[in-house]
């Protein structure tokens, strides 16, 4: 009998190493640097967009970077996420209005969860691009500081550094569209021009 628990004890603890692997290991080291069609790991550019409660701006963003990486034909090079400040929103999906506005506009999405940042978000990638001033407080509470300087505003990389028009309290998903736009189009120039 004591031989069965500790067989079934040691299984238990293998099938949940397995898991932490899985969840925490793979993801950071290998899958997302994983190139399919050349079947080798490579150094991907990681792109973190945040807002406050990542159902709105930063998951549009993530999205729509997604769409122009891959029609730049980037997806092996950059890789993209997004994420919130706050903890308002962890779990739920993408704000109604703005997945509308992404299907009037082509692009594609999928159903996803809110999550907050973490510290080791700074260490994971490479560009951490907010929306607006008030995210840079609350993600500097999160990261602590930046020493690397990968902490920007989204239209600063557009010559503006103003923020995002904010459509939870306008409803205005059109000119939030369009301000995201003018931002990815200039940041997807910088990172061709200087990390590719």
């Amino acid at each position: 009998k004591l031989k069965t628990a500790t067989l079934f004890t040691l299984k238990i603890l293998s099938l949940k190493m397995e898991s932490l692997i899985f969840q925490y290991i793979w993801p950071v080291c290998y899958e997302k640097d994983y190139d399919k069609q050349q079947g080798q790991i490579v150094t991907m550019i990681k792109v973190l967009f945040v807002c406050h409660g990542n159902i709105c701006r930063s998951p549009m963003a993530e999205f729509m970077m997604k769409d122009m990486v891959s029609k730049a034909g980037l997806s092996g090079s950059i890789y993209v996420e997004s994420a919130a400040t706050s903890r308002e929103e962890i779990g739920n999906d993408m704000y109604p209005p703005a997945r509308r506005k992404l299907a009037q506009e082509g692009i594609p999405f999928e159903r996803r969860s809110a999550r907050q940042i973490t510290p080791s978000d700074y260490d994971r990638f490479d560009y951490i691009i907010l929306m607006e001033q008030y995210n840079y407080r609350n993600a500097m509470r999160i990261f602590g500081d930046d020493p690397e300087g990968k902490v920007k505003l989204l239209l600063d990389f557009a010559g503006s550094g103003r923020d995002i028009a904010d459509p939870w309290y306008t409803g205005n998903f059109d000119r939030t569209y369009d301000d995201l736009v003018e931002g990815l189009t200039a940041l997807l120039h910088h990172i061709k021009e200087n990390d590719l």
